[in-house]
């Protein structure tokens, strides 16, 4: 069973497979009527053009952002929704984190090449929002790479099996990215009328050994509106994981509100569908009106 609301996906503008137009008409076919586009420390898919395709098409489309942010020991990723597109601050931000982007690009590939790995800097340069799937995928589809990555991983990876064995932290490419905290991430998207949220809590405990407790302990200190809790979380083994009752419980007990989203980026058979199509989840009426009224207030 599909759901009507999906608040978290990506296009092109950063790590997607589709433009802007394409995911709103992909959101048609899946009969989802109210959207975010997400895209990493961009919001250049929010054309009048665009705003004004989703209208005529029957889209609500909220104003969306995934802010890739430092917290403590780890990378948080902070969703923002029903901001000012305009704000100046906002603005500024984005233009800090892309050169943030460009700075890590420049000393990973430095790591990457000594490993004796060919990375394209030149055309990844050119990317917007430029992050780690994208030097992973340049990487992995690199004949000049093949042999290497046969010989590392007995088999060509996929991006996230690259980017986990060689990209993340304490591994032999890792490089730690300065950026925003998400204190200031937070802080940031309220003073523009937004609603800031902790994207994929169940991601930490998976990929960084977070307990629940440590989570917590973030959440008083750089205080959100809420959490990501209804997502569906597929691990670089392509394992399922639905947490979604567990997160549900996790904001009730403390004072959050919850959103949903299937964090497309493109169909790949295993991950989650814009709407959650090819994927049962358990999410009432009742439960997605919620959603929808916590988000469209607005904080200003």
């Amino acid at each position: 069973m599909g759901t009507i609301i999906d608040l978290h996906m990506h296009t092109n503008k950063s790590d997607g497979a589709l433009s802007p137009k394409e995911l709103i008409d992909e959101a048609i076919k899946n009969n989802v009527k109210i959207i975010s586009i997400t895209d990493h420390d961009n919001i250049d898919s929010y054309t009048e053009d665009l705003i004004e395709y989703a209208r005529n098409k029957g889209i609500i489309l909220i104003p969306g952002v995934e802010i890739t942010a430092n917290a403590k020991r780890c990378e948080i990723h902070v969703l923002g929704y029903n901001f000012d597109l305009n704000n100046k601050l906002l603005h500024e931000c984005f233009v800090n984190l892309k050169k943030v982007r460009l700075n890590y690009l420049y000393e990973v590939v430095k790591n990457l090449n000594k490993l004796g790995y060919i990375v394209n800097i030149e055309k990844l340069k050119q990317v917007n929002a430029i992050t780690k799937a994208h030097i992973s995928d340049d990487i992995i589809h690199n004949k000049e790479n093949e042999d290497l990555l046969i010989k590392t991983f007995n088999h060509i990876p996929n991006r996230g099996e690259f980017i986990e064995l060689i990209m993340n932290e304490e591994c032999p490419a890792y490089v730690k990215r300065e950026s925003i905290s998400a204190k200031d991430a937070i802080n940031i998207i309220k003073q523009a009328g937004g609603k800031a949220i902790i994207a994929h809590p169940v991601a930490y405990a998976h990929e960084d050994n977070m307990s629940d407790d440590e989570l917590l302990e973030i959440i008083n200190e750089i205080k959100p509106d809420g959490i990501e809790a209804n997502y569906l979380y597929v691990d670089r083994n392509n394992n399922r994981f639905d947490e979604c009752e567990k997160w549900n419980k996790f904001a009730k007990k403390n004072n959050l509100i919850v959103t949903i989203g299937s964090d497309f980026h493109k169909k790949d058979n295993i991950r989650p569908e814009i709407g959650f199509i090819n994927w049962n989840i358990n999410i009432s009426e009742e439960c997605i009106k919620n959603i929808y009224d916590n988000i469209k207030k607005n904080n200003i």
